[in-house]
C-alpha cells in the first residue's frame, strides 16, 4: 500500500498563510494525480485542489481559486498546497489522496471516489 504523509497544518489568523506538505512513500502509479480535499465539522469533504503528475495540470475549487496553489516535486513524490489569504470558513481537516489519472477533466479528478489512497489528515484552523 502506498503511505501519504501529510505535513504543514496548524493555526493562523485570516489573510495569513499556510504550505502543506503531502510525501508519498513511494509512486502510487505510473500515471497518476495527487489531490487535496478538506472537511469542516458536520461537512462532507469537498475538493479544494489537485494536480496530474506527468503534465502538472491544475484543477482548483471555485471556494479556494486564486487564493490556494498546489505544485509537486517529481523526484519526492511530494505535492504541496500553498494557502494564502486565508479566511474562517477555510477551518477543515486537509487530506492528501492519490489516484490514477483515467482522466484529466475537473468533474473526474473532483470526485472523492476516484482516490485509492488518503493520508490520515491535518488541521488548518483559521480564526478572525
Amino acid at each position: 500500500q502506498v503511505q501519504l504523509v501529510e505535513s504543514g497544518g496548524g493555526l493562523v489568523q485570516a489573510g495569513g498563510s499556510l504550505r502543506l506538505s503531502c510525501a508519498a512513500s513511494r509512486r502510487p502509479y505510473s500515471d497518476y494525480a495527487m489531490a487535496w480535499f478538506r472537511q469542516a465539522p458536520g461537512k462532507e469533504r469537498e475538493f479544494a485542489a489537485a494536480i496530474t503528475w506527468s503534465g502538472g495540470m491544475t484543477y482548483y475549487a471555485d471556494a479556494v481559486k486564486g487564493r490556494f496553489t498546489i505544485s509537486r516535486d517529481n523526484a519526492e513524490n511530494t505535492v504541496y498546497l500553498q494557502m494564502t489569504s486565508l479566511k474562517p470558513e477555510d477551518t477543515a481537516v486537509y487530506y492528501c489522496a492519490a489516484a490514477r489519472t483515467g482522466s484529466r477533466s475537473y468533474d473526474y479528478l473532483s470526485r472523492r471516489g476516484v482516490y485509492a489512497y488518503w493520508g490520515q489528515g491535518t488541521q488548518v484552523t483559521v480564526s478572525s
